[in-house]
């Protein structure tokens, strides 16, 4: 294989591992997404299994009631119903997803550069040559 066409290789593969990696960056962020909607948007609570209507809480982060300490005491069904666990498993989900993403499209962006410049360097060096002979 000439040194050229495995050049080529070299960018194709670089570049497929860079795509690779931002689109697991996009995955992560639609994860960040999806916990932010969880935290932010308000929810209903079934007071009592088949509830035809169900209690309308608050989000799980703008309250300014005191459901999440004490509104058990005071019959509040919304408290219980507080998925914190979900909304941190998908963040806590986002997390490798994001660092492998990172770390491909790194790892891709700085093979097309290295590639880019030993070409260019090969170019400089046959220039020079060149006005030798």
């Amino acid at each position: 294989m000439r040194s050229r066409e495995y050049d080529r290789d070299f960018r194709a593969k670089a570049t497929r591992i860079q795509a690779w990696g931002i689109g697991l960056l996009a995955v992560a962020g639609l994860l960040w997404v999806w916990c932010a909607v969880l935290l932010v948007r308000p929810y209903s609570a079934d007071e009592e299994p088949g509830d035809d209507h169900p209690a309308e809480c608050e989000s799980r982060l703008f309250t300014d009631r005191g459901t999440a300490n004490e509104g058990l005491h005071r019959g509040d069904h919304c408290e219980n119903e507080r998925d914190w666990p979900e909304a941190l498993a998908v963040l806590g989900l986002s997390v490798p997803v994001s660092v492998v993403g990172v770390a491909l499209s790194t790892s891709g962006s700085v093979s097309r550069r290295m590639s880019a410049h030993s070409e260019a360097m090969r170019e400089l060096d046959r220039i020079a040559d060149a006005r030798k002979a």
